[in-house]
């Protein structure tokens, strides 16, 4: 359980779509950090294993970011999603807003190493 604490979560909101083979679902962000999202539970959604597709576009921008994620948790209306592959781009929007919103570059820089070396241990 302790790994909702590596990562800094900043309040985030933002509409999205959550996609997963041919469904595709509309959805409010609620909060985001390097290995992750909560969003709102949109209506008529199924949970299946399959990875869903999370993409938003960042406001007052035509910049959209995809993470590829899987569902860690369904409860009280939301979904909890890990993110599971991001491409550079994205992380680097993502790192940069979050750098932003928590204003401590090292200590982001701290879960950025965590966050590379998580995802090199499990795809390596």
């Amino acid at each position: 359980m302790d790994e909702k604490r590596k990562f800094s979560r900043i309040p985030f909101a933002a509409d999205a779509q959550l996609t997963q083979a041919d469904k595709v679902w509309t959805t409010h962000i609620l909060d985001l950090s390097l290995n992750g999202a909560l969003v709102e539970e949109p209506d008529s959604f199924a949970v299946d294993n399959a990875p869903i597709i999370l993409s938003f576009t960042l406001q007052g921008s035509e910049i959209v970011m995809k993470m590829e994620t899987s569902l860690i948790h369904h409860k009280s209306g939301h979904l909890g999603l890990r993110c599971e592959h991001i491409d550079v781009d994205s992380i680097s929007h993502l790192r940069r807003m979050i750098e932003l919103n928590i204003g401590d570059s090292s200590m982001l820089n701290r879960e950025l190493e965590m966050f590379i070396a998580d995802h090199e241990s499990s795809h390596g």
